[in-house]
């Protein structure tokens, strides 16, 4: 039997990371310097991601399997083009973006807008434009603990020599305007060559487009639940990428490939929400819109209350139920570490609740009525 994990009330509010903490850098790249490119701010919640500045404040910066990050950029801003080693998921949650891919920028284009998700296959180059009359913001969830930095574009390293910016081998920013000494050039990083590049995998527009879930794609379902019928709970989920926490044996994702986490949107009418659950994973709560309470351990209680863009980091095998607390449907997004479905243990309580509304979990661990699910002698 797994023991009880117990979030105290000072954890609870390290591990809560408000819109207003999100802390930009201006340097956190070697464009930043790049005209078009100076006024976008760089963020890491969790986890420091791929930032190549020393002076990036990280709000938590224990390891979850993933990291947070945002970028924020105002109209007409673009981030320039690079690659990363492991999974690269946008979550648009204002604004519109031009998205391009290819070493030049060539191979294909998409606009993300509000609410959209794209996923980013690794080892393509990729950047984006603010396209959106507004400031826009892009969150990130980046693949594993250790992200294995990026690679930039030739074009974009050679652009950012010109403003006394280089980039060493270990991927640590070199700025000789502000007085750092330049290495050899055998500690610089090397540009990838027209060979590796040509080796590298390209994708269509059709094959991208396949990677990015609008607000219309979503595969929302009030059933993923066992809760679905018990007083409190039945809300509905959109699992986008990985099959992450749905108990709805027909509940596919839109993207399936591994990315190291899994992604999802949650829904909830008011007076709604998910009953007192856990699981082995470690999870992240994002914010969209409303006001939502989220309440751990079964015992010695504490709770928080999250708004738009609040963000709450809930350790492995901890007790919590999420409720909307505001007037108004409300949403967020969930993400839990890992590869594989999310298995949840619910209280006993919840359990006995569900059975007398009709529903059980079968040996997979997906609804079903209770009533065919063999049970214990005695169950």
């Amino acid at each position: 039997m797994t023991a009880d994990v117990v979030v105290t009330a000072g954890e609870l509010g390290r591990r809560t990371v408000r819109r207003s903490d999100f802390v930009s850098c201006n340097q956190a790249f070697i464009d930043c310097r790049t005209p078009g490119s100076d006024k976008k701010e760089n963020y890491s919640m969790i986890g420091r991601g791929v930032s190549q500045s020393a002076g990036q404040v990280v709000n938590l910066e224990e390891e979850h399997g993933f990291n947070i990050g945002a970028a924020a950029m105002p109209h007409g801003v673009t981030n320039n083009l690079h690659l990363h080693f492991t999974a690269e998921v946008f979550l648009c949650f204002r604004g519109e973006f031009l998205l391009r891919w290819g070493v030049n920028g060539d191979e294909g284009e998409l606009v993300l807008r509000e609410g959209d998700i794209a996923s980013l296959p690794s080892w393509i180059f990729r950047g984006f434009t603010n396209i959106g009359p507004d400031d826009g913001w892009l969150f990130t969830a980046l693949g594993m603990d250790d992200t294995g930095g990026i690679i930039w574009s030739p074009s974009v390293l050679e652009e950012a020599r010109g403003h006394g910016l280089y980039l060493t081998s270990d991927n640590q920013l070199i700025d000789t305007v502000a007085g750092d000494e330049l290495p050899e050039d055998d500690a610089l990083i090397t540009p990838i060559s027209a060979e590796q590049v040509a080796a590298l995998r390209s994708y269509s527009p059709e094959e991208m487009r396949r990677r990015v879930v609008t607000t219309e794609d979503i595969p929302w379902s009030g059933d993923a639940f066992l809760d679905r019928h018990v007083p409190g709970g039945g809300v509905e989920l959109g699992p986008v990428i990985g099959y992450g926490m749905t108990e709805h044996l027909g509940h596919d994702p839109a993207i399936f490939n591994p990315h190291g986490h899994n992604l999802a949107w949650l829904r909830a009418r008011p007076g709604t929400g998910v009953l007192t659950h856990r699981h082995p994973e470690n999870q992240v709560l994002m914010v969209k819109d409303g006001e939502w309470e989220v309440t751990l351990n079964r015992t010695e209680e504490v709770s928080v209350r999250l708004g738009p863009w609040d963000i709450l980091s809930v350790p492995r095998n901890a007790w919590r139920s999420i409720r909307n607390v505001s007037d108004t449907t409300a949403t967020m997004v969930v993400i839990n570490s890992g590869d594989g479905r999310t298995r949840m243990e619910w209280d006993p309580e919840v359990v006995r609740a569900a059975a007398d509304a009709g529903d059980a979990l079968d040996h997979n661990g997906y609804l079903a009525p209770y009533e065919l699910v063999p049970r214990p002698l005695g169950g």
